[in-house]
């Protein structure tokens, strides 16, 4: 039997394509433009040209068609799915193969379009990546959980990757308030409603994301009083759908861990941190976020046994935020580290720095560290920690690894070439 095949593109010459595939036996039932099978699935068009693309589409084994989010679309991957078709993404470039990726569709070049639509039909259905819910965690006292998790966000997607930021604190959210975005629309609360009537999926996500940049916001709920609309079944299947929608989903939560179910009668009842600990539960890193000070360091190590038994096998890195010699005199980093590893048992930690200045025009534009002073130290502790802690994509990794051996010490080279440079200006004066 020949396959049976849909072609929609707007970059390959279409006659050549066509005339290759009937010359391997494919029928090939309809040639569109690249964006005319999402706006059908969408009901985008309406009258004979959508029906009649559509009963096409019902019938092909195969659909050839650009990559591109105007044309690869959640919608369209559903509608495709229920006809048992499988899609063929036509990429021109990085970016192309990482949305097709994200469905797990297979992927060709422009001129191997001939061989990849006969080999989808006898290659075996690939299920969707998954992506990483990332939770940002850090004790009572304002450590600065919301900004690291903001900064980590914005960080992943320098690299292209779909990142989704989501505001998951019921007793002070406040995502929206520090990135200048609208919270009285639907946000994370919606999806959460949504996810229990089972009507959630990436393109509702998409909908009623709000854009920072290249990074997709969930905002939180804009008064604490509404914290039951965050149930935690709620939450808990929110997140499982939220992993088909981005690659890595940025999660900022309520530094309360406790668990109140024997101090109410109604065992059934929500709870106001059923949203933090579902998301713990379902984290695959968690980022605890420590102040550099005595009682952030102190808050921080009587905490950690309930966020170890909430995180489950989760991998914490701890992230000491606000370093700085005023609070803990001569060798802060030192200090904090002994403490650590003393009391929790937690040998690695990462730090980043005390820079006021940096943090205050951050938020005064509403933006990220990283866009208003990428050349910050607070900016650039984030991008050490999201380096070596998340583990980067291969392609970051690889230019790292070429740039810096492991185990090098950095500072040191730095502070070697600083010393050959006064040197050379020394003998030039």
């Amino acid at each position: 039997m020949s396959v049976r095949v849909v072609l929609a593109s707007d970059r390959l010459d279409t006659p050549v394509v066509v005339d290759a595939l009937r010359d391997d036996g494919a029928e090939v039932l309809l040639v569109v433009a690249a964006d005319a099978p999402a706006d059908a699935a969408a009901d985008a068009v309406t009258g004979r040209a959508a029906a009649e693309l559509l009963g096409a589409l019902a019938a092909a084994d195969v659909l050839a068609i650009d990559a591109g989010r105007d044309a690869l679309t959640p919608q369209l991957v559903a509608v495709c799915d229920r006809f048992g078709v499988r899609i063929v993404a036509v990429c021109d470039g990085a970016a192309d193969r990482r949305l097709a990726e994200m469905f797990g569709i297979a992927t060709c070049a422009p001129d191997d379009v001939r061989t990849a639509v006969l080999h989808a039909v006898t290659a075996p259905p690939t299920a969707p990546p998954r992506g990483r819910i990332i939770a940002v965690w850090g004790p009572a006292g304002a450590p600065g959980r919301t900004t690291m998790a903001i900064e980590i966000a914005a960080e992943l997607a320098r690299d292209g990757r779909r990142v989704g930021l989501v505001d998951a604190d019921t007793h002070a959210p406040s995502v929206a308030m520090l990135t200048g975005l609208a919270d009285e629309g639907p946000g994370f609360a919606a999806a959460c409603r949504a996810a229990e009537r089972g009507t959630l999926s990436a393109a509702e996500l998409e909908r009623i994301a709000l854009p920072l940049g290249d990074v997709a916001v969930l905002a939180g709920i804009n008064r604490p009083g509404r914290w039951p609309e965050l149930s935690s079944a709620r939450v808990g299947d929110a997140l499982e759908q939220c992993r088909t929608w981005v690659e890595d989903l940025i999660v900022d939560v309520a530094a309360p861990l406790e668990r109140d179910e024997e101090i109410v009668s109604d065992v059934e009842g929500p709870r106001r941190n059923a949203a933090t600990l579902a998301v713990l539960a379902a984290a695959d890193i968690v980022v605890a976020v420590v102040s550099a000070d005595p009682v952030g360091v102190a808050r921080f190590v009587r905490a950690h046994a309930d966020l170890r038994a909430a995180a489950g096998a989760a991998p914490i890195h701890v992230l000491v935020n606000k370093t700085r010699t005023s609070t803990l005199g001569i060798d802060a980093r030192s200090q904090v580290r002994r403490t650590l590893d003393r009391y929790v048992g937690v040998a690695a930690c990462w730090f980043v720095p005390w820079d006021p200045k940096a943090a205050d025009a951050a938020v005064l534009q509403a933006q990220p560290v990283g866009r208003v002073a990428p050349r910050s130290s607070l900016s650039g502790a984030v991008r050490r920690f999201v380096g070596e802690a998340i583990e980067p994509p291969p392609a970051r990794a690889a230019v790292r690894r070429s740039r810096v051996a492991p185990g090098a010490d950095t500072e040191g080279r730095r502070g070697d070439a600083r010393l050959r440079t006064r040197r050379t200006l020394r003998g030039v004066a």
